[in-house]
């Protein structure tokens, strides 16, 4: 094979989802995770937002595959209610501490000690536990879009209900953008996305208290059109070692393909 023929075939690599490998949480659900790279480089774990998967967070924007060519062993996970994991329709199975947990019982299964974190929007909120339950063993953190209050306390429930059992049209914009966004990704489940909201709601921990921020370095970034940043920015006030950067004219749902975010984040990594 000729290098020009080897060339496209190396991308493809980076820019596909391989087959997933399933482990088993606690509370017996299934999580689907996915690894790119050579076991002895550096890991990062990249965990994905709201209604999204590590497919179309990570790998179809391009994450995935600068990680891996900045030296990066990649480790993504389909959080619980997404992608190929499995999606229960109890709001229960849906608190942070529990979500955190899948996300550690991941680095556990695959024997990574030490990792670098990056999440997005429900991701940064997980991570924002992940990094004060494990400190050692995750040394520097990416936030993005992580809110300071209940994450999607922006959708309206209501409308989501009537849509699923009636068919009713959503009318409020914001939740308009959430069920755009589930339904361009394949394998969304409406009713367990709606757990999930039920679930942070419901959640006695889901407020992250500025009180006890990490100690680690983490770079926040929040899009300049993110309804959230301010709060985005307080969080990172709060945090010792933290570092902010506004994601010029991204919102909520399109920061993640931003390159400014993305050579920011890889850069703040290598430190």
């Amino acid at each position: 094979m000729s290098s020009n023929e080897q060339a496209p075939t190396a991308l493809a690599g980076l820019t596909q989802l391989p087959d997933p490998k399933f482990i088993m949480v606690g509370d017996g659900l299934r999580i689907a995770t996915y690894s790119w790279g050579d076991e002895a480089d550096p890991v990062v774990v990249v965990v994905h937002g709201f209604a999204s998967s590590t497919k179309d967070n990570w790998v179809a924007t391009g994450w995935v595959r600068d990680l891996l060519r900045a030296g990066y062993r990649v480790i993504g996970l389909d959080q619980r209610g997404h992608g190929a994991s499995d999606k229960p329709h109890e709001p229960g199975d849906y608190s942070i501490p529990q979500l955190a947990g899948d996300v550690e019982s991941v680095l556990d299964t695959y024997l990574v000690d030490d990792a670098r974190y990056v999440g997005y929007s429900l991701g940064a909120r997980v991570g924002w536990e992940v990094v004060q339950d494990i400190p050692v063993r995750i040394p520097r953190a990416v936030l993005g879009g992580v809110p300071d209050g209940i994450p999607l306390a922006r959708l309206d429930m209501d409308q989501v209900v009537a849509l699923i059992e009636h068919g009713t049209p959503v009318t409020d914009p914001v939740t308009q953008n959430y069920i755009r966004l589930a339904e361009r990704v394949a394998g969304n489940d409406l009713r367990a996305l709606l757990a999930i909201a039920g679930g942070m709601r419901e959640s006695k921990t889901v407020d992250p208290d500025a009180r006890h921020a990490p100690q680690q370095p983490v770079l926040f970034a929040t899009g300049s059109l993110d309804a959230i940043i301010d709060g985005s920015r307080a969080l990172a006030a709060a945090t010792p070692q933290a570092r902010f950067l506004e994601i010029p004219d991204r919102h909520h749902f399109n920061a993640p393909g931003s390159r400014v975010f993305r050579q920011a984040a890889i850069e703040f990594l290598g430190e």
